[in-house]
């Protein structure tokens, strides 16, 4: 178990953007229904830290909008996070254009103009943020069975996107 300390929430909200821009699927919940939890792909914007973007189709559960919440693990599992925000149809043609890729187009063959199509924001609100490196001589101590709860130590924050 990583004993956190109290971390630098800039630092902490630097490396959350960094570790989500290398590997962006998150669990997706709303907070309105537990059940709906399921994995998404977040679209970013390095210039709108106030915002993530998801493609889904008008049937899914996703469309209602509202509440969410989305919990997050980093590629190495050295950082993790929760936060919270409002999903919202998102309008924007421009920014449809500047996410779409190939991924998405997968999902939906009719392209941009699929009448299924349906393009949701997350106006981002607050977040707990974890990181911890638990390195390779702590992994082998964890494999041998020896403690390591005084020499993994981790930051954690709470913050706003």
């Amino acid at each position: 178990m990583i004993r956190y300390d109290q971390g630098n929430p800039q630092e902490l909200r630097h490396q959350f953007w960094k570790e989500l821009s290398a590997s962006p699927f998150v669990m997706l919940q709303l907070d309105a229904n537990c059940a709906s939890a399921a994995p998404m792909t977040a679209q970013l914007d390095e210039n709108a830290n106030h915002a993530i973007w998801f493609f889904t189709s008008r049937d899914n559960h996703f469309a209602a909008g509202g509440a969410a919440t989305a919990t997050f693990c980093a590629k190495g599992h050295d950082l993790f996070a929760r936060f919270s925000g409002t999903l919202v149809p998102e309008h924007d043609r421009a920014r449809l254009d500047r996410e779409w890729n190939n991924f998405v187009e997968a999902w939906f063959p009719g392209g941009k103009d699929d009448p299924n199509l349906l393009m949701l924001r997350m106006d981002l609100g607050d977040a707990s943020i974890w990181a911890g490196e638990v390195g390779a001589l702590n992994t082998v101590r964890m494999a041998l069975g020896m403690d390591v709860s005084k020499t993994i130590k981790g930051g954690y924050a709470e913050t706003l996107l």
